[in-house]
């Protein structure tokens, strides 16, 4: 489970409407019949429009300035293996964000008229995609860039040749291109893994869309707040005030556990990633200690985000002085795609 929570900007300046990321979520839906469409849905309704959705957050930004955030994007990336738990990919989802976003309020360390913030209190919209795409960071991508600069060279030469402005064979030429899309570490149905193009298999995710001001349009709740749980005294009365990453974190994976039955390994939770930051050497010694079945199972999970499997040294002190340094970038990548994110 990958999750994120972002303000969204424009360049340097925060959007001040939420128009153009609901037409990039609506893109989806341009090549799919009526029946197959993904509608937006929030906490009580199913079937909300694009029109709507601008029309709400956009007219529930009172006294807020430019240089604040006018809503929040929360981007929630289930694993393949979490998704193989699920019987309906958009339905299923639709459910857990239901159940997600009660977690997102318990997180806040905020009241409303001296009662803790509950579903009425905030505006959001979601919407389940099923499509993604290779991006320029993925490390498929990036270790198939040497190859891609090379292929590129020889279109290049091509055209010279053709051009007259060259000499030299395009016959052999084009047969090297076609070796060096061969020999690219990173393939996907026979063809080289480049940037733009869709990822195979199950790749449904969610997208919710949370307005920076209460249904009230009147306080300002920000999940991006850096008081974790405190109090400050306002006019001369005390106020909680902050939202808890760590907890909204922990509560949505064991929230998705409980209502699917799935069993996390350890390689997959939010702890293993809190333990490979904080102390690299304890998430390792932690990721040997895994019985025999739930440690190949770690290990395949980690595999299939970019690590690199290599010989485990069974001492425990080899582990930490050997395989810490070959395994972390590996490591760092996997977590990334796989854990919860912070």
């Amino acid at each position: 489970m990958y999750i994120t929570i972002t303000p969204q900007k424009l360049g340097g300046s925060y959007s001040q409407s939420v128009a153009d990321y609901v037409d990039y979520l609506e893109k989806e839906n341009q090549d799919l019949g009526q029946q197959d469409i993904e509608h937006f849905f929030n906490q009580y309704e199913d079937e909300i429009s694009a029109k709507e959705v601008v029309k709400e957050i956009d007219g529930n930004t009172a006294k807020l300035k430019k240089i604040e955030p006018k809503f929040y994007s929360i981007t929630v990336s289930p694993s393949k293996y979490e998704l193989k738990q699920l019987q309906n990919s958009s339905s299923d989802l639709k459910a857990y964000t239901r159940e997600l976003m009660k977690n997102y309020v318990t997180s806040f360390n905020r009241e409303i008229n001296g009662k803790p913030i509950s579903m009425d209190d905030i505006k959001y919209y979601a919407k389940i995609e099923h499509q993604r795409t290779f991006k320029g960071t993925d490390f498929q991508v990036k270790e198939n860039q040497p190859y891609a600069s090379k292929i590129l060279q020889l279109k290049q030469d091509i055209r010279r040749i053709e051009d007259g402005k060259q000499q030299g064979n395009i016959s052999k030429l084009n047969q090297r291109i076609s070796e060096l899309e061969k020999e690219a570490p990173h393939q996907q149905n026979g063809k080289r893994i480049v940037q733009g193009m869709k990822k195979e298999g199950n790749q449904s995710h969610i997208h919710i869309i949370v307005s920076r001001k209460d249904a009230s349009n009147s306080v300002s709740l920000s999940p991006g707040s850096k008081y974790k749980a405190s109090e400050v005294v306002m006019n001369g009365k005390k106020v909680k005030r902050g939202f808890d990453r760590n907890a909204f974190f922990e509560r949505a994976e064991k929230t998705f556990d409980k209502q699917f039955g799935y069993r996390r390994n350890y390689a997959e939770t939010y702890q293993a990633k809190k333990d490979f930051i904080k102390n690299p050497k304890l998430y390792f010694s932690l990721l040997m200690g895994l019985p025999t079945n739930e440690k190949a199972a770690a290990f395949k999970i980690l595999g299939k985000s970019g690590v690199p499997i290599v010989n485990i040294p069974k001492n425990k002190v080899q582990l930490a002085i050997k395989a810490l340094n070959r395994l972390k970038r590996g490591v760092d990548i996997a977590i990334k795609s796989s854990s919860i994110g912070i």
